[in-house]
């Protein structure tokens, strides 16, 4: 009679994902590889359980597997943790720089990050007195092409790259100021990467103008995008060049030096 495996029952989802983090936890105490049998034995789980598991860890990158039989922590944990520690950095950096130029203009200030074909809403300055209804909460999405963020982030792909957003998205719009034509979108772009900066003239909500600098990090790569609101009629071009000098302050902040 063959014994039977004691941890290969049906189990509970739960039970599953618990499993799933004591090898991972068990990967993370050795730096070099592990046997199979070193890793079951720690984790207190029959090897073809551990097995199972561990070959799902694979597959989505959470585990590699240099050779037969051993294992270590993969590198989408790596990118994973570069993530949220990007985002916790950026925000931590940007808060009170956000809050100064919120006192200059007395208009909203949003910090925001991509993700996907979207920009996300991580943190925003304003007040009741900028005369603007605050529609974009934090947490709020919005596509790239019909916000001046979303733009700085579209520049920063190579054109391959920005046909493909603009074939998955279909280049939709929302007002009759949004761009929807991918040559024009181009040429918008061509003036991002000019000039630094990007503008959303009434493109994703009417009556309601931005303007967007980038900040970087010390791999002088694009990870968020500082912006001002404003209802179109008080909008100052003369904002900009503070906009640009914040967003600078905050990515010198997170070891930024420069483009050369």
């Amino acid at each position: 009679m063959t014994k039977q495996d004691p941890n290969s029952l049906s189990a509970p989802s739960v039970q599953v994902i618990e499993r799933m983090f004591t090898l991972i936890d068990v990967l993370a105490s050795r730096e070099e590889p592990m046997t199979l049998k070193e890793i079951s034995e720690r984790a207190g789980l029959h090897p073809s359980t551990a097995h199972r598991i561990l070959n799902d860890l694979v597959l989505g990158r959470f585990a590699d597997r240099p050779q037969a039989g051993s294992y270590r922590l993969g590198m989408r944990l790596l990118e994973l943790g570069n993530l949220v520690k990007g985002r916790l950095n950026v925000r931590d950096a940007a808060l009170a720089p956000m809050r100064d130029l919120h006192k200059l203009t007395q208009q909203p200030v949003n910090l925001s990050m991509r993700q996907g074909d979207e920009i996300i809403y991580v943190e925003r300055a304003f007040s009741e007195r900028s005369g603007m209804q605050v529609v974009r909460a934090i947490g709020g999405r919005a596509p790239l092409h019909l916000t001046s963020v979303g733009k700085l982030f579209l520049a920063a792909d190579d054109p391959q790259r920005i046909r493909a957003y603009a074939a998955r998205t279909g280049l939709q719009g929302h007002t009759k100021n949004s761009i929807t034509d991918l040559g024009i979108l181009e040429r918008e772009l061509a003036k991002v990467r000019q000039y630094g900066q990007a503008n959303d003239n009434e493109e994703l909500e009417l009556g309601v103008r931005c303007m967007a600098a980038g900040i970087y990090d010390d791999q002088k790569n694009l990870i968020a995008g500082l912006s001002i609101s404003s209802p179109s009629s008080r909008m100052d071009d003369a904002w900009m060049p503070k906009l640009k000098e914040i967003a600078t302050q905050i990515s010198e902040t997170l070891g930024y030096r420069g483009k050369n």
